[in-house]
């Protein structure tokens, strides 16, 4: 499963929005919740990993990137950004990982170790969030994503911005001297940082020069091996279409410019 899929329901069959609907309706189990995701997403893994993590059940709902399923007025109804991920727990509809994260937990799990009440331990927590989603994996994205997909080059000044995001990230890690990115326990703020991260293996960027860093990556890997599973999946696509970039000359997208096909001059 990848990007340039069509709409996935239940992780097995493939609709669009009305189909997906009628599947629902027909054919598979019905959830409340529904999660509208695109495979190798960073923020929609995140999200799944939560997910996972508190056992909710949902429909997996996943959009189709390349033909630009976000950027259509359906799709505007559910989130007017036109991005991804959206979840819909029942008819209530919020868009922006993080948001979604908190909300879950908030609602499913008001106790749990993923999301603490503790003011002083969420607000580091929130924090890192906030970290990840202005300082780290947007340079990452930039990096690594947005060439893939994107007539963007990898520069010295992207690879530097990267650079730059690790030492601190590697400087957070080092003083607050605790397993995970912001305690002894697992939160949602490493949920965000791994699905960042691993836009960086899939371009086979060495994380060695940043010890804490790829501690805490390779030990998430082996004591969470299930959400590690989901990470991986993206990671894996991430890594493929690296290796064989995807033809986007088709798509007219409104903010990034698409690369001319071989054929074109």
């Amino acid at each position: 499963m990848n990007t340039c899929n069509i709409w996935q329901v239940d992780s097995a069959h493939q609709y669009g929005l009305k189909a997906a609907r009628e599947y629902n309706i027909n054919c598979g189990p019905i959830y409340t919740m529904k999660l509208y995701a695109v495979s190798d997403g960073p923020p929609s893994l995140a999200v799944r990993m939560c997910l996972k993590a508190l056992d909710i059940q949902y429909q997996l709902i996943n959009v189709d990137f390349c033909a630009m399923e976000h950027r259509s007025e359906e799709y505007s109804k559910i989130n007017p950004q036109k991005e991804i991920p959206v979840l819909d727990d029942d008819g209530f509809y919020l868009s922006e990982s993080i948001a979604i994260m908190q909300y879950l937990c908030d609602k499913y799990a008001p106790d749990s170790t993923l999301y603490p009440q503790d003011v002083n331990v969420r607000a580091v927590i929130n924090q890192r969030l906030c970290f990840n989603m202005g300082f780290y994996y947007a340079p990452i994205s930039a990096h690594s994503m947005a060439p893939i997909f994107f007539d963007y080059k990898r520069t010295p000044m992207s690879l530097k911005k990267v650079q730059n995001a690790l030492e601190v990230f590697e400087t957070y890690l080092e003083r607050l001297g605790t397993k995970y990115a912001a305690g002894d326990n697992i939160t949602i703020a490493d949920f965000a940082l791994i699905s960042a991260t691993i836009c960086l293996e899939a371009i086979n960027f060495d994380l060695q020069q940043y010890p804490l860093v790829n501690k805490w990556y390779e030990t998430f890997k082996v004591e969470y091996p299930q959400l590690w599973e989901i990470a991986n999946s993206g990671m894996q696509e991430i890594s493929a279409f690296e290796q064989n970039p995807p033809d986007l000359s088709h798509m007219e997208h409104p903010f990034h410019p698409t690369r001319k096909s071989k054929g074109l001059k």
